[in-house]
């Protein structure tokens, strides 16, 4: 997902607003509301990664949960996709977290 650019229009009319190309702000959802699918994945080289998945909102918000993530649970990773990766087996700590956070819909899927 590319981030937009704002593009600058002016105009010598005085009453020209430039609704046409303002970016719109993304809504994030309350915590609650949100329903957030926890993955278990292997890839290259027989590693495991922890995918969080269904997180609606902004890119900002996603990366401040993210970053919340990899820091509680003392891993590395990433958020890209609209998805959050966290190094290794980390399901019932992210699961864990994610319910103190006001996640309440929050399952393990998959793997």
């Amino acid at each position: 997902m590319s981030k937009k650019k704002k593009i600058n229009v002016y105009s010598t009319n005085p009453d020209f607003v430039n609704r046409f190309f303002d970016e719109e702000e993304e809504f994030t959802p309350d915590p609650e509301e949100q329903s957030l699918r926890i993955w278990l994945d292997r890839i290259k080289g027989n590693k495991v990664i922890t995918i969080v998945k269904g997180f609606e909102g902004s890119e900002d918000n996603r990366e401040k949960l993210g970053k919340l993530l990899k820091k509680k649970c003392g891993a590395g990773g990433s958020v890209k996709d609209n998805e959050i990766f966290i190094q290794g087996d980390h399901r019932n700590k992210v699961l864990q977290i994610l319910k103190e956070q006001g996640y309440t819909k929050t399952k393990k899927a998959g793997g």
